[in-house]
Formats: C-alpha cells, structure tokens, sequence
C-alpha cells in the first residue's frame, strides 16, 4: 500500500469512529442512486430500537417514520387479498432493509425459500443470520441469479419511491420474469392517486428535505399497462401509510 493509500485508509478509520461515537454508520452501497441506504445506519437503528424497547419494525414505523402499525397495516391487507393463503413456497424480497416486512410475512406463510435483493451489506447479513434467508448478489436493478419463472410471491415495499424512475422499471420487467405463471407480484409506487394537493403540498413543506430521488412518484396508468404487456394482471390496489402521506400498493398476478 502505498503512502496515500495508507493516509487514506487511516482517515476512513477516524471518520467511522467519530460517525460511531455519534450513532451513525458508514455502509458500502452499490445503489446507483444514492442516498436510499442512508436513511437506515444499521447499528444506529438497532441501539435505538433497543433503547426504546421496541422490535426493529415497530421502531421505524414508530419512532423514524412517524406511521404507527404502518407494515401491519399492509400485511392485513394483503391477507384479505387472499396473497398468503395462495401458501406460496418462494418468496423473493427487493430491498427488505431492516426485514420489517419480510418478518410479518413469515408469519403469514412458511414458503421453503425466500431470496432477498439488498444492497446495504450489514442490513442483509443481519437478515440472512436472523431469519434463515437467502441474499442474492445485486448490482441495485437486476434479478440476475433468479430464475426464470421460479418464484410464487415477488414483494418490494417503500423500495419504488425511493428509487429513479428507470432504476424502478427495470426492476419490474425482472420482477414479471422471475414469477411463475399464476404467482403474484406485491408492490408500492407513489402514483397519482396519493398525490393531491394537498399532499403535495404536504411533501413540500413537512415532508423533510429528501434526495435525489425520494419521494419518487409513478404514474399508475403506466405500471398497470406495462404489467400488462408483461403477462400479469392488476387483481387490487390500495393506499398505505407513508411518511406524512401514502403509497398505493398494487398486486398484480402472473397469467397462466
């Protein structure tokens, strides 16, 4: 190593410590966005949560988010939609984080695999340790490693409003071609139906600072038609708690 690759490495090391000492953590992201993996520092959340005493869940709903019993809310929805009585034996996760949702869906059902796309390293090992998952490598766009056809449940949730446009849609077409005919595809987008004025107006002006890309919106004439195309038919959708508006989840499944 030579000086300045040295002098470099030392400087990390103090960044971190200091960032530590203060509750924050630095993560290696591959996202190409930018931004997402920050809203989550992981061992900032868990000291948090414990010190609050509250599941990790519970703790970014409550006390992060501000939406109380916002993921159980989802989940009971789509257990009325009938997407868990389906007993689906794959499962795959587009950027679980803290594993909020993917904790209440295995509660939901017992699928025999469930493969998880997440890009911040701590978060995704955590998840692999805790629950028993399987972590795909990801370059933050693609379901590369994921077979055709192989999957009964492809789920993303608070994963398309934060993200590009383009980086949300390519992510669709590999969300249709990993899902088996008949399985189904679960996500949320901000479309316009969770955009009124005075949501907007919300955003504008309590809604934080944002980044680049969050909040994102997505027009859902454009996610229905383009699914379409895809084989995969729009069975519901409804809105869910976000930030100090919602999103609207849509369920889609694969045609036979």
């Amino acid at each position: 190593m030579n000086a300045v690759a040295s002098a470099k490495s030392v400087l990390r090391s103090r960044v971190k410590r200091i960032l530590g000492r203060a509750g924050f953590d630095i993560v290696r992201s591959t996202r190409v966005q930018g931004g997402v993996d920050d809203f989550l520092p992981f061992e900032a959340t868990m000291r948090a949560a414990k010190a609050a005493g509250l599941s990790i869940g519970d703790h970014i709903d409550e006390v992060m988010n501000g939406t109380p019993g916002a993921t159980r809310f989802t989940i009971d929805e789509l257990r009325g939609l009938g997407v868990y009585a389906a007993e689906p034996e794959t499962v795959l996760e587009i950027g679980p984080g803290s594993g909020r949702y993917l904790e209440k869906t295995l509660k939901e059902c017992s699928p025999g695999r469930y493969e998880i796309y997440e890009t911040a390293a701590p978060w995704a090992d955590y998840l692999v340790s805790t629950f028993g998952v399987v972590a795909r490598p990801t370059s933050g766009s693609s379901l590369a490693p994921t077979p055709d056809g192989s999957v009964d449940l492809v789920q993303a949730h608070k994963v398309f409003n934060t993200v590009t446009f383009l980086c949300a849609v390519r992510y669709f077409y590999e969300m249709a071609r990993v899902t088996r005919p008949g399985g189904r595809i679960v996500f949320d987008v901000m479309t316009e139906t969770c955009l009124d004025p005075d949501t907007v107006h919300a955003w504008a002006t309590k809604g934080g600072s944002g980044h680049d890309s969050y909040p994102a919106a997505m027009p859902r004439r454009m996610c229905v038609d383009l699914f379409e195309t895809l084989g995969c038919t729009l069975e519901a959708g409804f809105p869910a708690p976000m930030g100090v508006a919602s999103t609207e989840v849509l369920v889609f499944r694969k045609n036979a």
